[in-house]
């Protein structure tokens, strides 16, 4: 029997590696000599970079980068085995989680360091970039970013402009002549979810801006500014993405990977279950096993156990899940290619007891077990 796994983080509980193993252990125990393939699984958003360098076997480096307002904040991102490959995830230099509710200052915030962490990869010889854009705390059109790989932005005067929302009005021309020049060799693939275009009432601004505090009376005048950036941007390059399906996300950083770089936008579960290589150990597998700390209706619109399920139906494999927690409306699950799915508690419990690692390593152990003595 070949068995591929392939399990969400439990978030709270247990990484995704440490759900797989616990699933491996059950199997075994019924099937010891059962091929039993254990994958890493994210959805491109919080936790992949830690998903990948735990499952890949990944070297985490740790950086010092420039933070969401200018002072310094630790960061790491992992450089994946045998390649030339980084992973890294923006929210850990430029995230909404790095401020509190009343540091939050969308004129002010800035992706340089973003850009710093790509440059220290470009310099230990990365060439190829998975990064997760989910979750930040900016809506400076990437032009932090950039500044740091060494685009500059100039205002009319010729001098270089502020971080932050607040420089985009102001530029008016770009200087590319100081680009790192390896990024020419690099390759981008951006984990994005999101569809927004760059400005409008379903841009950047207006859909993600209030949570970064961009007020009502701010929504306009940034979102002009916006427009205003994209134009110059446009103008320069003679390309035009600011409607592309994703330049919105993370505050305009999208558009700024599409004008700037060689980027492809990449829905997340797609992007990581390439990066893990699923398909091909799932090509001849008997079963798959999927899952996640809780599986509802929006598990079946796409979160990353659907991605694997997809996946493992193209060659017709049974697919089974398990998961913290199940919904009522979680059927839907079986309609988007899970055959059966099993909540793992297994009996009246606080949600504290539930979550706690060693608990739910041995729920997940034994429902697997369960399970496979079926199998």
């Amino acid at each position: 029997m070949k068995v591929v796994l392939a399990i969400d983080s439990l978030k709270g509980s247990l990484s995704s590696i440490q759900a797989g193993n616990a699933v491996k252990e059950g199997i075994l125990k019924i099937h010891p000599h059962a091929d039993v393939i254990l994958k890493p699984l994210a959805d491109g958003g919080e936790g992949t970079t830690d998903a990948l360098i735990e499952g890949l076997g990944a070297k985490k480096i740790n950086i010092t980068v420039t933070g969401p307002l200018g002072s310094p904040v630790h960061a790491y991102y992992g450089l994946l085995p045998d390649t030339n490959t980084a992973v890294m995830e923006m929210a850990s230099a430029a995230g909404i989680t790095l401020l509190t509710e009343s540091e939050k200052d969308p004129l002010r915030a800035t992706t340089y360091g973003v850009g710093e962490m790509i440059k220290d990869a470009v310099q230990k010889g990365c060439r190829d970039f998975i990064i997760g854009i989910g979750g930040s705390a900016t809506n400076d059109g990437g032009i932090g970013m950039l500044k740091a790989l060494g685009f500059s932005f100039l205002d009319k005067n010729g001098k270089e402009t502020l971080e932050g929302a607040q420089a985009l009005d102001t530029v008016s021309s770009i200087d590319i002549s100081n680009k790192l020049p390896e990024l020419s060799d690099c390759r981008f693939r951006i984990a994005c979810d999101v569809t927004n275009p760059l400005c409008g009432e379903n841009g950047a601004t207006y859909i993600y801006g209030p949570q970064k505090g961009v007020t009502d009376e701010l929504k306009p005048v940034l979102d002009s500014a916006m427009n205003h950036y994209a134009q110059v941007v446009n103008q320069t390059f003679e390309k035009d993405f600011s409607c592309y399906a994703g330049a919105g996300a993370a505050g305009g950083l999208g558009f700024a990977f599409l004008n700037f770089l060689n980027t492809k936008l990449i829905p997340g579960v797609e992007l990581i279950l390439d990066a893990v290589h699923l398909e091909e150990d799932v090509k001849d597998a008997d079963i798959v096993v999927t899952g996640e700390g809780r599986m509802d209706s929006q598990t079946a619109m796409g979160k990353a156990p659907v991605g694997v399920a997809r996946l493992a139906k193209k060659y017709g494999i049974k697919v089974i899940a398990f998961a913290g927690s199940v919904t009522l409306d979680a059927s839907a699950c079986n309609q988007a290619g899970i055959d059966a799915f099993f909540p793992i508690v297994r009996g009246v419990t606080t949600l504290e007891a539930a979550m706690n690692p060693e608990n739910a390593y041995a729920n997940m152990k034994a429902t697997a077990e369960q399970v496979f003595r079926l199998l």
